[in-house]
């Protein structure tokens, strides 16, 4: 059977599972052109994670609310370097895991732990309607943040709710990743040459924004982006894409990994 993404040219932002991603839609047919828009990197002051490590291991945390994978394995990687794996696992075992989507439900899995948890809608806001249905007053949660003011609504609404938060953002981003290779890319958009462009995470959208602006070519990127398929792996990123304006947006309806993007991306193709 002739691979579905025959001759396609898809943009592939940088991420941590940027190879397997490729070679997925390169066994589809299709040429993927990465584009490095966030790397993501250690904390400058580790202190903070070490310290907030040190209170789950105490028994300090009633619930932890896990955003991202990446927060997990980090904190899980802190943890390590002082000696307290097994203390660490031994403390999520004793503590409600709560995760906002898949990522970091396989990040548990990969400590041999599960969610207690898991919000319905893989949001921020699908992890406050989780919780809502409780009384979580007086609850004491640690709270696995990433880089931005994405997470703000969260934490006001937990708050709101009366629950004790203890935040940690356990990684950053570089702000100035490789922007001479994101204009390249913003250029061969506006040349033609891409024919899809897929997001995996909403920092990613941000990034690519942000580039367009410092060169001055938003509307360069917007007339680009509105004459080609914009493919994301789930809600939150379709969400960010919406808050600029930017679609309609191509993305699967359940399970938000990379597979089931590719299919998405390869079904759209196969439509008459």
């Amino acid at each position: 059977m002739t691979a579905t993404l025959q001759g396609r040219t898809i943009l592939v932002p940088e991420s941590r599972a940027l190879d397997l991603f490729s070679r997925m839609l390169e066994a589809e047919g299709a040429t993927a052109l990465r584009c490095p828009l966030v790397q993501i990197c250690d904390l400058e002051d580790a202190r903070p994670a070490q310290e907030w490590v040190a209170e789950l291991i105490r028994g300090r945390f009633d619930d932890v609310i896990w955003l991202t994978g990446e927060g997990l394995r980090r904190l899980a990687a802190t943890a390590d370097a002082q000696g307290g794996h097994e203390a660490f696992v031994a403390a999520l075992g004793r503590v409600r895991s709560v995760t906002r989507g898949p990522k970091p439900a396989c990040a548990l899995r990969e400590l041999g732990l599960a969610p207690a948890l898991a919000a319905a809608t893989p949001t921020s806001q699908g992890v406050v309607d989780a919780l809502a249905r409780e009384d979580i007053a007086g609850r004491a949660i640690g709270v696995q943040l990433y880089p931005g003011d994405g997470t703000a609504p969260l934490i006001a609404q937990l708050r709101e709710l009366g629950a004790e938060l203890h935040p940690v953002t356990p990684y950053r981003y570089a702000a100035q990743t490789e922007a001479a290779r994101v204009v390249d890319a913003i250029h061969l958009l506006a040349g033609g040459k891409i024919d899809i462009i897929a997001f995996t995470s909403s920092p990613q959208v941000d990034r690519l924004i942000a580039v367009a602006g410092e060169a001055g070519l938003q509307d360069v990127l917007r007339r680009a982006l509105a004459s080609i398929q914009i493919a994301a792996i789930g809600p939150v990123v379709e969400d960010t894409l919406t808050r600029y304006g930017l679609g309609p947006v191509l993305r699967p309806e359940t399970s938000f990994h990379l597979k089931p993007l590719v299919r998405a991306m390869a079904n759209a193709e196969r439509r008459p």
